[in-house]
């Protein structure tokens, strides 16, 4: 029984990366008939039936799942997002890390197209999340900036590349990995976004070792796997916090005597982190009112 990694999936047939060698695979009918879906990023047993063709035989057991992408076995996301063309959105960092949080996994922003950007907008708001606890990598993957410190946090894992679309993601994994040639898109005038360029999730072999995680641009629209109540413990600057309200149900909403409220109102929380949590919140329950 030879072992192996996903590195692909396409048209029902799924890419094995075993050492320096690439087996393309099918899956033994018991797994159809169970309708396990076979991800990207997981561990499988194979038997060879062929010169470079096999079949799985057993998924091995997860470590972790991000959701969307479906993408197993991450062990940390790169948010990318780019500093001007488009313009950062705060909100919308905000609700990747959201959902980086809510995956469990270990979380680098990096903001690219700083030769491009006022370097003190990018300053602050680097400040801003660094304060979190968040790492933060400024990086210019046209002119190289930031790469090599971005190439060595990549080592020995596997890392998604995930944020808008525009922000350079696919530019940024050329830079890291030269030869990888992926496509790029050019940022639409009319629209203002980034036009889709990744079609499918895929594992890219980092040189050194580890793999990265090109994914399709997107943009998270629902919170529908977090409860109201829960929120909080994805925002780690105001989960720190909550404990010190009156009460203990406390969604640092409307309620009296709330500490988040008092540490906003001081400084200690910054007020464009409290609106996204509270534009956040207010998402969550609208969702619910669908049901």
């Amino acid at each position: 029984m030879l072992k192996g990694i996903v590195v692909k999936a396409y048209n029902s047939y799924y890419y094995i990366q075993s050492g320096s060698k690439l087996v393309t695979c099918n899956l033994r009918g018991r797994f159809k008939k169970e309708r396990f879906s076979l991800l990207v990023g997981d561990e499988v047993t194979y038997t060879l039936t062929g010169l470079d063709k096999g079949v799985i035989e057993e998924i091995l057991p997860r470590r972790s799942m991000l959701k969307r992408p479906m993408v197993a076995n991450v062990d940390q996301v790169v948010l990318t997002f780019a500093a001007v063309n488009p313009n950062i959105n705060p909100v919308l960092v905000d609700k990747f890390l959201v959902i980086a949080e809510f995956s469990e996994l270990e979380i680098v922003l990096c903001i690219n197209k700083i030769d491009l950007s006022d370097s003190e907008s990018v300053t602050k708001l680097a400040e801003r999340y660094e304060q979190v606890g968040y790492k933060i990598l400024a990086v210019s993957a046209r002119l190289g900036t930031g790469i090599d410190a971005l190439h060595a946090l990549l080592y020995d894992k596997i890392t998604v590349f995930a944020g808008p679309s525009g922000a350079g993601k696919s530019t940024i994994l050329n830079a890291v990995q030269p030869g990888l040639e992926l496509m790029t898109g050019e940022v639409s005038h009319k629209i203002g976004r980034g036009k889709h360029t990744t079609r499918f999730a895929e594992l890219l072999p980092v040189t050194g070792g580890g793999f990265v995680v090109d994914t399709p641009g997107f943009s998270f629209t629902e919170f529908n796997d977090i409860e109201e109540a829960h929120l909080m413990d994805y925002f780690p600057d105001i989960s720190r916090i909550a404990p010190e309200c009156k009460f203990s149900s406390c969604l640092h909403y409307k309620e009296p005597r709330c500490a988040v409220k008092q540490a906003m109102a001081e400084g200690r929380i910054h007020p464009e982190r409290y609106q996204s949590y509270l534009e956040i919140l207010t998402e969550i329950r609208e969702s619910k009112k669908g049901y």
